[in-house]
């Protein structure tokens, strides 16, 4: 019997996975058309761009479709955003360009320092498997608008910056400063040819779409832009020669990583992770709205993060979630994680056989490509408001911007989130004091007549301009601590003081101490106090921290005001009445 119970337990569970993976299999072939041919229309936008993109960050063009391929394949499988298209990205590729350009000043050459950089990438992409598994994706959306739209302001215009000499054909200097030092110079040595090619790459861009939006615009103005200088004979620098076949995993290079190299990898790490988390949660946030879906960001994370390690393995770039690609694959079909790995797949069959073609395309054509991005990137909308927005938050937007492009990017976010936090405290702060009030209680018009306590409420009455009442408004935390002593001192012929926290959801440590200060301040002026109201939380953290019964008394606390009154009454009732 005992047999024949497991072989009929076994069955049922076997019945069971095999309609799930029936299920399973309806739900990723059900939109197998719109999946094929969306993915396959990302893939084609992502094509010019992953060459750009891999030419900009200085490891080359095949570096670009390595994370492409990797990173979309990747993320695709185990990201948490079903329709979300990784692919290089303007902004990870302007801080990877920076970090490469650091390693190879301080090691001398690409080929002394590519440990590093690989190293710095695959640690990035760890970094961010560690945020989903510990379901820190969630914080992300506590990024404040105008630190975000300052960072990406300012990663637009570095993006534009960087490409302005091999936008007239001469090699670049990697720093920001440099180029700006050096671009009046360097403008007589521009090569003409180049300049006119970049420009028309560009106009076909933002004007192709006026004439058919069937094919994507980056993609005509590669292929026409090749073409003309080929087919013309002109003089411009190209991408040159692409490996061809399928990447190998370059972990050799680690092998001279140690101890000592540990301040090199981990702040360019922890940038280009967080940088990541951003833009891939920025763009599933977009995607949910356009598709009416629900993306996972703590198990897009892990996506990102697999699809960064194996990127970073075969000596490619780190990426993140792609804006464009990803409304174009909604846009054309694509409603599953499906599309995103047939974008992979046709990314890959490009390497394997267009990768002899792809070392003729001219760099002046990848820097109009890119010089759009960079366009793109910057948040008109922002910078259109920024006359109309609290002085503060412009401030925040502004000063992010400038420290992004001349100083450093981690540190311009870290200085936007601090001058955000504090203005975030003092707006909160300044809110709690206008709304905290100390009042007698007879300036709060009670009826004390109006109910079947009346006796007691009578005899509150009798002294309620000796009876004054706190009102406190909102989280009680450390920039709003010192509020509550106020207007406290030299309160004369008082009884009692009435602390009303009904509107307090949250204290912290700083406001419990400052409340048990006040509370003893009062004590010492022999004066009662009494609590009505506390929330959970607050009342949970003074017990804790024994300010409830040491500082005030069990006795005196109340679930609500009325009840701290009628107790109240019922003290200063005579005993006689109270018989009666």
């Amino acid at each position: 019997m005992k047999a024949n119970g497991t072989e009929t337990d076994f069955k049922q569970e076997a019945r069971s996975f095999q309609e799930q993976l029936k299920k399973f299999f309806q739900s990723k072939t059900q939109n197998l058309r719109g999946d094929i041919f969306g993915g396959i229309t990302a893939g084609v936008v992502t094509l010019p761009l992953a060459l750009a993109f891999g030419v900009q960050s200085g490891l080359g063009a095949t570096a670009g479709l390595y994370c492409a391929i990797a990173l979309g394949l990747l993320s695709a499988a185990f990201g948490g955003t079903q329709t979300l298209i990784s692919t290089p990205t303007g902004p990870m590729t302007v801080v990877s360009a920076l970090i490469i350009g650091r390693v190879i000043d301080q090691t001398g050459s690409l080929a002394a320092g590519l440990g590093l950089i690989i190293a710095i990438f695959m640690l990035a992409g760890l970094i961010q498997i560690l945020l989903g598994v510990f379901r820190i994706g969630s914080f992300i959306q506590y990024m404040p608008y105008p630190v975000i739209s300052g960072f990406m302001t300012g990663i637009g215009v570095i993006l534009i910056i960087v490409e302005l000499f091999p936008f007239m054909g001469l090699e670049s200097p990697k720093n920001v400063l440099t180029v700006l030092s050096q671009f009046p110079s360097a403008v007589p040595d521009a090569n003409l040819s180049a300049v006119v090619l970049a420009t028309m790459t560009m106009a076909i861009i933002y004007l192709f779409p006026r004439v058919s939006k069937a094919v994507p615009s980056t993609l005509v103005a590669l292929i026409v832009g090749t073409l003309a200088t080929a087919l013309m004979g002109l003089s411009v620098p190209i991408i040159g020669e692409i490996p061809q076949g399928l990447p190998s995993l370059q972990l050799d290079a680690l092998t001279g990583i140690n101890a000592s190299h540990l301040s090199m990898i981990l702040i360019p790490a922890l940038t280009l992770a967080g940088l990541g988390a951003i833009d891939s949660l920025l763009t599933s946030v977009i995607a949910d709205t356009k598709t009416r879906t629900q993306h996972d960001s703590n198990r897009e994370l892990i996506g990102q993060g697999c699809g960064n390690m194996l990127s970073g393995a075969l000596g490619g770039i780190v990426g993140a979630g792609t804006t464009m690609s990803t409304l174009v694959n909604i846009n054309t079909g694509g409603r599953t994680n499906l599309s995103g790995m047939i974008s992979a797949g046709f990314l890959m069959m490009v390497l394997l056989g267009l990768g002899a073609y792809a070392q003729y395309i001219p760099i002046p054509v990848l820097a109009g490509i890119l010089m759009t991005v960079g366009l793109d990137i910057i948040d008109y909308k922002g910078l259109k408001h920024l006359a109309a927005m609290p002085r503060s938050a412009s401030f925040v937007l502004v000063t992010v911007f400038l420290l992004t492009v001349f100083v450093d990017l981690i540190e311009a976010v870290a200085v936007g989130m601090g001058i955000s936090c504090v203005v975030f405290m003092k707006t909160m702060s300044d809110l709690g004091r206008k709304q905290t009030s100390l009042a007698p209680l007879n300036d709060l018009k009670l009826n004390f007549n109006g109910n079947g306590d009346s006796g007691h409420f009578h005899s509150l009455a009798e002294v309620s301009e000796q009876v004054y009442v706190k009102t406190v408004t909102g989280p009680i935390f450390f920039g709003f601590a010192r509020t509550l002593t106020q207007k406290i001192r030299g309160l004369k012929n008082t009884r009692c003081v009435i602390l009303d926290m009904d509107r307090v959801p949250y204290i912290d440590q700083t406001g419990l101490f400052a409340m048990e200060d006040m509370v003893r301040e009062l004590n010492d002026q022999n004066i009662e106090v009494l609590m009505a109201g506390a929330k959970n939380q607050p009342l949970e953290m003074m017990k804790k921290m024994k300010m409830v019964p040491n500082v005030i008394s069990s006795e005196n606390v109340f679930p609500s005001t009325y009840d701290c009154l009628h107790s109240l009454g019922q003290r200063l009732t005579p005993a006689s009445d109270h018989a009666r």
